[in-house]
């Protein structure tokens, strides 16, 4: 899809790495000229238990320690982020990566109130979101051939295997760890993997807290909608005209089996389109039961 003039949009894949970048120029300008303390509220350390400040979760995935620590971690999300963005939306993408980040933050600040001797001091990097948008890349293609360091070709899922063990084995050894937040990024594999495994990967299947959002906003919003009974797969819902007024109205009667095009027609089209503007999560449950109707008939040919 294309803008009026011509140039598609950028991709909340080019955004984030944008902000990453802008995000690493102001850190650079304040640790230069200004000298404020905000790095030490942004940055994951263990206050994040102490004192609360929960939003370091999140805060310390957009900060980086140096060039190439930056540099690294936007090549690796821009390769891995395109192909999110692609299979699951940019949404969904932005969601995971952040999502992964927070439960790496956790793996790595756990083990720093835990175990303050070896885990101790602040973390910063987009690593840990990174890995597990890697973990999805390579559970869902996992037979596609890459090449470490553009020399040794390995199997996408054996390189998560191998990731995933060095995380774990320095996480156990920190003191070999050369620095790196390993937990983190045994963290954010680990939520990755999960993502897949329970299925969120498909836009079709609603993330536990989307439905939550959407009575809420139903709750504000109250939309005028008639209310339509539970679809009978294929069947054609009637309204018995000398029950329209009645308070004692009856529920709808099933008519005649509507054809498989014209089900798409009547049913399928208008939630689509209705996808394509508000997205997935703003389907209800009658409209999510269509579409599982339609994927089951689809299926079945």
């Amino acid at each position: 899809m294309r803008d009026a003039d011509g140039r598609p949009p950028l991709s909340w894949t080019a955004w984030i790495s944008i902000i990453l970048a802008v995000v690493f120029a102001l850190d650079c300008i304040d640790s230069e000229y200004i000298h404020s303390s905000v790095r030490q509220y942004l940055s994951l350390s263990d206050l994040a238990i102490t004192k609360g400040w929960v939003w370091q979760l999140v805060t310390f995935q957009f900060l980086h320690e140096g060039f190439l620590h930056l540099f690294f971690n936007v090549l690796m999300f821009w390769w891995v982020g395109r192909f999110a963005e692609e299979v699951m939306g940019a949404r969904r993408m932005v969601t995971a990566l952040l999502l992964s980040g927070v439960v790496g933050g956790l793996f790595q600040v756990f083990l720093m109130f835990l175990i303050p001797r070896h885990f101790g001091g602040s973390v910063v990097g987009a690593s840990a979101g990174v890995s597990g948008l890697f973990a999805i890349f390579a559970l869902l293609e996992r037979d596609v051939v890459l090449r470490v360091y553009g020399v040794f070709p390995i199997r996408a899922i054996n390189l998560l295997w191998v990731l995933l063990g060095i995380s774990a084995f320095f996480t156990l050894v920190p003191t070999v760890g050369g620095g790196v937040a390993h937990a983190a990024h045994l963290g954010g594999t680990l939520a990755g993997m999960a993502w897949v495994r329970l299925g969120w990967h498909h836009d079709y299947i609603a993330l536990p807290w989307e439905e939550a959002v959407e009575r809420i906003q139903r709750w504000f919003h109250r939309p005028r909608v008639r209310v339509m009974p539970p679809v009978q797969s294929w069947e054609k819902v009637s309204w018995d005209p000398a029950v329209k007024s009645s308070k004692e109205a009856k529920p709808p009667k099933v008519a005649a089996v509507l054809e498989p095009d014209e089900f798409i027609t009547r049913e399928v089209d208008p939630i689509l389109e209705k996808i394509a503007a508000h997205g997935i999560q703003s389907l209800t449950e009658r409209e999510r039961q269509v579409l599982e109707s339609a994927r089951s008939r689809i299926a079945k040919r």
